[in-house]
């Protein structure tokens, strides 16, 4: 049994610094970080070994596609098992499962075996991603429960995800180009292991299992709170947004023959979304979290709306920063909401649906945005992240009534 412990600091002013002070924090931040690191670079690992062994991208998009669409359908399963058994019942197995199955992918890659071989393994190699930011996330608030410092950490937490994406496939195109074309995925599995069975062995920090069980019987499923459901459909917005730049962000600048700006565009992308997260973490926030993300989600909609029509550099970097710093308050809120709507014993899987939203909307925008290049052209794949984004932004509106937080959420005792 875990009890609920108060940052050390008697600060007024919530702050990073006060967080970081939070008794027990680093134990699990550490290998939380190691652990997570790897995600970023599973995508980009898959796709230029299967590229370099089959010689097509479209083959190499698809079998990455496929460990997206696997992780976002099994996230929220892994999710709830972990609430009911513990982090470390669920971890232990499924990194195991992850690092053999990444192995054996490459090692059917290098073989040169049938592209449906490829696909059947894709399938575990996905399903068994482990769900480290959620479980990071999950012990936050069992630290903070009450605690004005939630927001902090919920900042603290989406500018590690982005610090990821950014650092994942920088490594994983270093190993993959400058050593072999199977070092980064190779390089994944072992990071995911080594940095997996530590975090996972931090069990002081863990939420409380038994707790867990009963808030489980009482409650349920998390996405049975209409809340989550909403906030599941803005996370599968925000997805659009990454899924549809990265594939649109390298047709334009192939278009113009400067492929090598992709790099920096993305990068001017995600340097805004870390900006803002780390500006959203310092704030004290007097408006309800329900009028923020409605505010955030509109001026994300209004951005990622503009990215269409323009056809300069500069200026498509410019509207890429903004997207970037719009996106932060939108997630950072978002994951805020959930763990104040959803009871302890089910928070792990209310925060993993959230996750595996944004990765089905990243797959699903990866391959809408590249037929539309293909077939149009023209910077036609940014019209999916604004498609996506008006979407989200008119379910939340129609059924904003449901993000209201009526007080904590209880935890059955």
């Amino acid at each position: 049994m875990v009890a609920t412990v108060a940052p050390t600091s008697t600060s007024p002013r919530p702050g990073y610094g006060q967080l970081l002070r939070t008794r027990g924090a680093w134990t699990f931040l550490l290998p939380g970080f190691a652990a997570r690191q790897p995600f970023g670079m599973l995508t980009l690992s898959i796709v230029l070994l299967v590229q370099h062994t089959t010689g097509s991208y479209g083959a190499a998009g698809a079998v990455a596609a496929t460990t997206g669409v696997a992780m976002a359908v099994c996230a929220p399963l892994a999710g709830r098992l972990t609430d009911r058994y513990g982090q470390g019942a669920v971890l232990v197995p499924s990194v195991l499962l992850h690092a053999l199955s990444g192995l054996t992918l490459t090692w059917l890659a290098l073989s040169h075996a049938p592209l449906w071989a490829l696909f059947a393994v894709a399938v575990p190699t996905g399903a068994s991603v482990p769900q480290i930011g959620p479980m990071v996330r999950a012990r936050w608030s069992v630290r903070l429960r009450n605690s004005p410092l939630a927001p902090t950490a919920a900042a603290f937490e989406s500018v590690t995800d982005e610090f990821t994406f950014v650092i994942g496939p920088l490594l994983a195109t270093a190993l993959c180009t400058g050593v072999t074309p199977a070092a980064g995925l190779v390089a994944e599995a072992m990071l995911t292991l080594v940095g997996g069975l530590l975090f996972a062995a931090q069990r002081r920090t863990q939420p409380p299992v038994v707790r867990a069980r009963r808030a489980r019987a009482a409650r349920g499923s998390a996405i049975r709170v209409p809340g989550v459901q909403v906030l599941v459909v803005a996370f599968l917005g925000i997805g659009s947004v990454f899924g549809g730049m990265q594939v649109s962000l390298a047709a334009f600048t192939e278009s113009i023959g400067r492929p090598g700006l992709n790099g920096v565009l993305y990068g001017v992308f995600a340097g805004g979304n870390m900006i803002a997260g780390i500006v959203c973490g310092a704030i004290i926030w007097k408006t309800a979290p329900r009028h923020r993300l409605l505010g955030a989600y509109a001026a994300l909609a209004l951005a990622a709306s503009c990215l269409w029509t323009t056809d300069s550099v500069l200026v498509l970097a410019g509207l890429g920063l903004l997207v970037g710093v719009c996106i932060a308050p939108a997630l950072i809120t978002g994951y805020t909401l959930v763990g104040d709507m959803v009871a302890g014993g089910a928070r792990t899987e209310a925060f993993t649906w959230l996750t595996g939203a944004v990765a089905l909307g990243q797959a699903i925008a990866v391959t809408t945005a590249g037929q539309l290049e293909d077939r149009l052209g023209d910077g036609a794949g940014f019209l999916v992240p604004m498609a996506g984004t008006l979407f989200a932004l008119l379910t939340l509106t129609a059924l904003r009534d449901r993000l209201t937080v009526h007080g904590s959420a209880p935890d059955p005792d």
